[in-house]
């Protein structure tokens, strides 16, 4: 059986590298959908977009679980749980609802 706890240790020691790369990159993929949804590009484009966004704010919520799992109940590990929560929401809704989205932005940019 594979034993996770030295990756577990692993992310915990490097947590201020992990969280320093993992927190902007959920917020850049995630104004990438938002930009792709808004503009009308291509579908493939914007599933290209949503998986990425969603393999990082999984990787996020992995990393949090670790502190989770040895009792370190924090505010910054309840935000980054929050934050990774709502990146993998807007992702996946702004997807599901682009025909939505579209009109809504077209609106925003015309008001």
């Amino acid at each position: 059986m594979f034993d996770f706890q030295p990756l577990f240790e692993f992310s915990r020691q490097n947590c201020v590298a992990i969280c320093s790369f993992l927190v902007p990159a959920n917020l850049l993929t995630t104004i990438t959908t938002l930009v792709l949804v808004a503009t009308g590009q291509s579908l493939t484009k914007m599933r290209w977009s949503r998986g990425i966004a969603s393999v990082l704010a999984i990787a996020l919520f992995l990393h949090v679980s670790t502190w989770f799992m040895i009792g370190i109940i924090t505010p910054v590990t309840f935000i980054l749980f929050g934050l990774g929560s709502t990146c993998l929401a807007v992702n996946l809704l702004a997807v599901a609802y682009r025909q939505e989205a579209q009109l809504l932005s077209a609106k925003l940019l015309s008001s």
